[in-house]
């Protein structure tokens, strides 16, 4: 259902939603290095595309210091639901505390779409969280809060949520080789052809990396209007040619249909920060610094290590993060001095 505000119909209790403790945090996080999940990935892939590690890798424990700079940044938070693979948790997670919810894929996913290691088809099911807030704010777990945020960063004034879009135009497939080309380039080709299809020939933006304030009734009528595209997507269990990530298709969904709005260029500048870390010492460094001066409401720490990981760079980050965000959030057990842990 929606109500008129200005012409531009926008869904009936957004402005509702946006109080605090009424929405959500949902992370998508896995950890290749608990065991047995390394050998179930090699044996399902059939492309060395498939087992990149940067996708994989939880060796700076980011989601840790997420969840710290939510507890630092962002109050209004209700509930906070980490999805991941039976039987991961991280195992520094207080998973009792009653504002976590762990949610592993079997209990969202359909059992013939498992084990799956395709991020566009778990994150496609993300509205079918039990008890998941109607909007709730999407974080992939090498994602931060930087600096203290409101809900209303996230929203306009009649409540549709803001797009952070880059001015650059996403790729189209006449640009690109699917036997060479990313998964992730090719998935927003398609997207791209979807969008045309549906709302006229023009030119897609990049999102700029960041937090996604989503609609859960919205998310599920663009899984409706692309059905075809989305169950492709849930078939595959690794990025694939034909695939579509929802969450690049989603905000554009919502902008052509007048549900969001395109936050300005300085708006976008001043909520997303975004750095890639790479084994290069001095680069690392540099884009850390660039944040520290930038100060971006989120900042985005993409994994661009590779096979090998510089343990110099390593130790740079991890000590960076805990600078950045030193005091254990309330999701954390509690480390004795024997060794042992606990809940807070």
């Amino acid at each position: 259902m929606t109500s008129e505000t200005g012409g531009v119909p926008i869904p009936t209790g957004c402005a509702a939603a946006l109080q605090p403790n009424s929405v959500d945090v949902v992370y998508t996080w896995v950890d290749d290095s608990f065991p047995g999940y390394a050998e179930t990935l090699r044996a399902h892939a059939t492309d060395s595309r498939d087992t990149n590690p940067n996708r994989t890798r939880d060796n700076l424990d980011l989601l840790r210091y997420s969840l710290r700079s939510l507890e630092a940044c962002m109050p209004f938070v209700r509930k906070i639901h980490i999805v991941s693979c039976r039987p991961q948790v991280p195992a520094w997670l207080d998973a009792g505390h009653p504002d976590i919810r762990i949610i592993h894929h079997d209990q969202i996913m359909a059992p013939e779409l498992l084990p799956t290691f395709n991020s566009f088809a778990i994150v496609s099911h993300l509205t079918r969280i039990p008890d998941l807030s109607p909007r709730f704010l999407y974080f992939e777990d090498d994602m931060l809060a930087f600096r203290p945020l409101k809900l209303e960063d996230f929203s306009a004034a009649d409540g549709r949520a803001k797009v952070f879009l880059e001015k650059r135009a996403a790729p189209v497939m006449s640009q690109l080789d699917p036997a060479s080309s990313s998964p992730w380039n090719l998935a927003l080709a398609r997207a791209n052809h979807v969008l045309k299809a549906a709302f006229g020939a023009k030119a897609f933006s990049y999102l700029a990396h960041g937090p996604q304030l989503i609609d859960r009734d919205l998310f599920a009528r663009m899984c409706e209007r692309f059905a075809d595209d989305i169950a492709t997507t849930r078939r595959s269990r690794f990025r694939a040619h034909g695939n579509v990530p929802p969450e690049y298709l989603y905000p554009h969904f919502a902008l052509e249909t007048a549900m969001a709005i395109r936050a300005d260029s300085s708006d976008v500048r001043r909520m997303t920060g975004y750095a890639s870390l790479e084994n290069w010492y001095a680069w690392t460094w540099l884009q850390l610094r660039r944040l520290e001066w930038r100060k971006p409401a989120t900042i985005t720490l993409n994994d661009s290590f590779g096979n090998t990981p510089n343990p110099r760079v390593v130790a740079h980050v991890r000590k960076t993060l805990e600078r950045w965000f030193p005091v254990p959030s309330r999701f954390e057990k509690t480390v004795h001095a024997d060794g042992t842990s606990a809940s807070r």
